[in-house]
């Protein structure tokens, strides 16, 4: 997600608060906060697949999914 989305998405949200938002507005606000959701947790998914806990006896075990069910 771009600088730019982000900005856009705190535009709208401060535009929304103090005149309302047009049909089209609602929809574009909408669809960059559906696409910034998916990033974040793109992003935490790709953490956590690189996160591994550190055992008392000094090995490292890598961080595993609970159940193979999608996030969405």
């Amino acid at each position: 997600m771009t600088e730019e989305k982000i900005n856009r998405i705190n535009e709208l949200a401060r535009k929304q608060k103090s005149e309302g938002l047009t049909e089209e507005e609602k929809a574009e606000q909408h669809a960059l906060r559906r696409e910034y959701i998916e990033a974040y947790k793109q992003s935490l998914i790709a953490q956590l697949e690189n996160t591994y806990i550190l055992e008392p006896d000094g090995t490292k075990r890598k961080v595993k999914r609970r159940d193979e069910t999608p996030l969405n």
